[in-house]
């Protein structure tokens, strides 16, 4: 009884199924002839202007009112067309500057190959379903990737340079001079310039490229000034990667050649025990004075913990080399989604861009002058080479290649790669710490 009660409620089921089985496929069936009563047989050349339509050659030439951009806002003419070709032609020379120049090509071509995907007409890679879009929001927009930059940056740092002479920890700080500075200027032009309106929190949000430091600018914007997050990323990471072409000017002019021959003695060998103990003197003194800066200064402690502790390596390796390159290349990819026409070439990026120069600059600056009163200061068996205050940015390890490199030109035998890194590295966490007190005043 049980099993033929079990059997005709089966059968009932599969009749049920089915049933509905055909009748979807009569619905599809009945779809499919109304779509192909409406095909039209078309000439050939009425298919080659239904090709022509959809190509993105049509979409330059020929700009119509209406046209929405991957992120849904309704795009300008000109945003549609030469200036697609204006980002296009910026994106060949960032190749050209990585490729025949060597400006930091990590980044560069990354950045540069990003912008150009982002400005095909059409095909929407940088919407938020596309391609570009899901790496910027996997890992840019919620400030994940800049933790892992950091941490690849601490296993790839020494801080032996810093710990032989800490005195040049205050050129890291003098560095940061920038940050602040164009941080009142900004404020300043919102002020008094047409145009400009640019909130304190936004303000202080553009000011931390002063730091030429991407990952802090990300992280920093991302908690303050969200909508300015896109073009934010570019500056920063294109004066990254300017570092050659910005700071030797300014080094130059601020020091004679003199100041730039001048040879830094010998400092001392730096044991294992301290360069072990300095990240968790380092993590300990943010955990009590200035804890909002503790996630990227703790990504940078946990990568440098991990490396001179010695018994790690693997972990090491991975955070040098594999995790730090994936993440370099989802990051450049992402910032350069922000290259599209529409969102680049408007007078509010434009404007964080002159302010991220001019602090970029005047961190330069500032260091190099507290590296020339420093030296004033010292003895001569102890002079300090201006040339290496300019390594006080955080562009770790561009800024002390780039000292070394100006300071040969004066004298082939004089090597400053080492002298440098000490400010280098003090400016990585001076970065960090501005902008945890950055985060703590609008808290």
């Amino acid at each position: 009884m049980k099993k033929s009660l079990i059997i005709s409620i089966f059968v009932f089921l599969m009749t049920i199924c089915s049933v509905n089985a055909f009748a979807s496929a009569s619905t599809h069936a009945e779809a499919a002839q109304v779509e192909q009563k409406e095909y039209q047989h078309k000439t050939m050349s009425q298919l080659f202007e239904s090709f022509y339509a959809t190509t993105g050659l049509k979409a330059l030439l020929n700009p119509h009112e209406g046209v929405k951009d991957s992120h849904g806002k309704e795009m300008s003419l000109f945003a549609q067309s030469g200036g697609r070709v204006i980002m296009i032609i910026i994106c060949f020379l960032l190749f050209y500057l990585a490729i025949n120049k060597g400006f930091e090509p990590l980044l560069l071509i990354p950045i540069g190959f990003g912008g150009l995907l982002a400005n095909i007409p059409i095909a929407n890679i940088a919407a938020p379903d596309g391609m570009l879009g899901i790496i910027y929001n996997m890992g840019i927009a919620n400030e994940f990737f800049p933790l892992l930059i950091f941490m690849g940056v601490g296993a790839m740092t020494d801080f032996g340079p810093l710990l032989a002479n800490p005195k040049t920890a205050l050129l890291g700080g003098a560095s940061q001079f920038g940050i602040f500075g164009s941080l009142v200027g900004a404020v300043v032009l919102s002020q008094y310039v047409p145009g400009v309106d640019f909130s304190l929190q936004q303000a202080a949000a553009i000011s931390i490229i002063g730091g030429a430091d991407g990952p802090t600018s990300i992280f920093i914007a991302s908690a303050l000034a969200p909508e300015l997050l896109g073009a934010i990323a570019v500056a920063a990471y294109s004066y990254m990667a300017l570092v050659p072409v910005i700071q030797p000017p300014i080094m130059k002019a601020l020091t004679t050649e003199a100041e730039r021959k001048i040879k830094m003695g010998t400092t001392r060998k730096v044991s294992k025990l301290e360069k072990i103990i300095f990240p968790l003197v380092v993590l300990v003194l943010t955990l009590l004075i200035l804890p909002d800066a503790s996630p990227l200064i703790g990504a940078l402690c946990f990568g440098n913990f991990a490396k001179e502790s010695g018994v790690v390596e693997r972990l090491s390796d991975t955070m040098q080399n594999a995790l730090i390159n994936i993440v370099t290349i989802f990051l450049g990819l992402g910032v350069g989604s922000k290259l599209a026409s529409e969102q680049f070439l408007v007078a509010e990026t434009m404007g964080i861009m002159v302010i991220g120069l001019i602090a970029f600059a005047a961190g330069t600056a500032a260091g190099v002058i507290m590296a020339k009163i420093m030296n004033k200061l010292s003895s001569k068996d102890n002079q300090i080479n201006p040339l290496i205050g300019a390594a006080g940015v955080s562009a770790v390890p561009m800024a002390a290649r780039v000292v070394s490199k100006e300071g040969q030109k004066s004298d082939p035998s004089n090597i400053l790669l080492m002298h440098a890194m000490g400010p280098n590295v003090a400016g990585v966490i001076g970065s960090a710490v501005a902008a945890g007190v950055l985060l703590s005043i609008f808290k």
